[in-house]
């Protein structure tokens, strides 16, 4: 904060401000300072609109005399816009008094009225061609730092999707699960057959953004051990993996959906990819619920799909946890060959003797 002049507001400025503010017929006061207090120089009645009376501020000003100029406004007719001119070819010691005695002007003279300010340098920022660049700057957006332009990205990619599951059946509402995407009757296929079909595989599936719309990436026989080689590296993609395990009792052939989106991706792609992710996992489970494979109530999210490997899925879809947990805290042995103990109750503190 600039500190502050202390220079007051004469009683004969207060006076004709007064008196200008009720009878709304004076456009222009003009307002200088003078043996240390702000004072009334002159005032200007109104003739016309606002931007008709503004070429009268240039006989009104002097090109290297700073000043403040207090405009009426013509809507609404009780509201005043406070004008700053300090020209760039000023005295130092001018600039520096009128820059640290706006506060005090407006304060005694009753900030409220002033619903506006503008700042000059020049008689060039007075003319009807800046003001109107001075209000189309006001009503413009105001900038956004990183983080809220990215969340007001979402918030419009949020309103912008129909929460929506289409393929060749019909079209089904999917309420509550983020942004619906359209599904092509290739994507749909793709799914559909990988589970039915015996064997390890992937469907990669990526966004058209201006179709709302999934596409079919890539199809193809993949193992646990080739997984993360076959996702890309620098964008994000849907995939489902269809991985036989013995992890599970039975075995069985596990349909794995997971969300890769690499760090290095695009920021919108990021923001679109992660809005539809829980959309598209809910409609591949009404997908794949007469599929003989078993589909995941687990998704599988990345940042770095080269970690998606069999240990990163076992992980994640929790098969250490349930293979190391055993009923009436009996001991059993883990697919990772580690013996898992039975819970033993702690200690309690050693009892004080007397």
């Amino acid at each position: 904060m600039s500190a502050t002049s202390g220079i007051g507001v004469s009683q004969e400025l207060s006076s004709q401000f007064s008196s200008a503010v009720d009878s709304k017929s004076v456009r222009f006061l003009k307002v200088s300072i003078q043996n240390e207090s702000i004072v009334y120089d002159q005032s200007v009645p109104i003739e016309g609109s606002l931007t008709e009376d503004l070429p009268k501020l240039q006989d009104l000003l002097q090109d290297d005399v700073p000043a403040y100029i207090l405009v009426k406004l013509d809507d609404p007719a009780t509201d005043w816009l406070a004008i700053y001119y300090v020209p760039d070819s000023a005295k130092v010691r001018d600039k520096m008094l009128y820059a640290s005695t706006r506060a005090s002007l407006l304060k005694n003279l009753g900030s409220t009225v002033f619903t506006d300010s503008l700042f000059a340098t020049s008689k060039a920022d007075l003319t009807p061609e800046a003001y109107f660049a001075h209000l189309k700057h006001i009503a413009a957006p105001k900038p956004l730092s990183a983080r809220e332009q990215e969340m007001e990205d979402i918030r419009l990619a949020e309103l912008s999707y129909a929460p929506t599951y289409e393929g060749s059946r019909a079209r089904t509402s999917i309420v509550g699960t983020g942004v619906g995407l359209n599904w092509t009757t290739n994507v749909e296929n793709a799914v559909t057959e990988l589970g039915q079909e015996e064997g390890s595989g992937i469907v990669i599936l990526t966004i058209d953004p201006a179709a709302e719309t999934l596409l079919l990436s890539s199809k193809s026989p993949v193992t646990i051990d080739t997984l993360k080689s076959s996702l890309p590296s620098s964008e994000p993609c849907y995939a489902f993996f269809a991985w036989p395990h013995s992890h599970s009792d039975p075995p069985r052939r596990e349909i794995v959906f997971i969300y890769s989106c690499p760090a290095v991706s695009p920021v919108k792609h990021r923001m679109l990819y992660s809005s539809g992710c829980t959309g598209v996992f809910q409609a591949a489970k009404t997908l794949l619920a007469q599929s003989s494979s078993h589909f995941s109530a687990r998704k599988v999210e990345t940042s770095d799909p080269t970690e998606l490997d069999e240990a990163y899925l076992r992980s994640e879809l929790s098969f250490d946890t349930i293979a190391a947990s055993g009923g009436n805290g009996a001991t059993i042995k883990s697919p990772l060959g580690d013996t898992a103990k039975s819970f033993a109750k702690p200690r309690g503190p050693a009892r004080r003797r007397p």
